[in-house]
């Protein structure tokens, strides 16, 4: 008579399995109580972008940041303008050759636009007829205070200035009643940024047109150059 070998329990495979449980820890005993920690990838890579994220929004605020202290200290030309223009006296005479006297009184605006104090060696003023040089006038310097205005005087007196190449232009002018001139305010100066020392410039055009009948100025035109 065969003798049958006692079935195991109901719960009990009957061969063990060949692909172990993913979650257990097979070096552990088996009567050890095991606790794994099981950390969602889509959390993890969450994670992972927000601190690339962070690393990469830094560098951009510094920039921005620097770019704008730089925009605000950069040292700019001084803004120049004239204030006031009085005629005192215009004449024109043609013997014994042709010359023009002119005499005027000039209210320069300098405008310091920087975060620095503007120190400007001298002031000149240009006179020109039809693009030639008439004279030159230069003024004293002086000082100008960070985000400041200051006003510069200048009396412009040329006496005896002979036209000859312009002479038949000047007469016609003078018939006319209307003698057009070129004025340029240049200011020079330097300004002081922290440690260094940085050379600017600031100059402004005038078209002055004078009727030397009534000594007085029938047109006037001033622009940045």
């Amino acid at each position: 008579m065969a003798k049958t070998q006692p079935r195991g329990s109901a719960g009990e495979p009957l061969l063990p399995s060949a692909y172990p449980s993913p979650y257990l820890d097979h070096h552990s005993p088996p009567d050890a109580d095991a606790y794994v920690l099981l950390v969602p990838v889509r959390r993890l890579r969450h994670r992972l972008r927000r601190g690339c994220r962070c690393s990469c929004v830094a560098p951009v605020l510094a920039a921005l940041v620097l770019l704008a202290l730089g925009f605000l200290l950069w040292p700019a030309d001084p803004d120049v303008s004239v204030a006031r223009l009085s005629l005192a006296h215009i004449s024109v005479v043609a013997r014994p050759a042709v010359a023009v006297n002119i005499s005027a009184a000039l209210k320069v605006r300098v405008r310091n636009p920087d975060l620095f104090a503007l120190d400007y060696s001298r002031l000149d003023v240009d006179v020109a007829y039809r693009g030639k040089a008439l004279g030159r006038v230069t003024s004293g310097g002086g000082a100008v205070s960070a985000r400041a205005v200051s006003y510069v005087d200048a009396d412009l007196d040329l006496n005896g200035i002979r036209v000859v190449e312009d002479a038949i232009y000047l007469l016609e002018d003078l018939a006319r009643g209307s003698i057009p001139f070129d004025t340029v305010v240049q200011v020079e100066g330097n300004l002081h940024f922290f440690f260094f020392t940085v050379p600017v410039k600031g100059k402004i055009t005038c078209v002055v047109h004078v009727n030397p009948q009534n000594q007085t100025i029938v047109y006037q035109d001033c622009y940045p150059k």
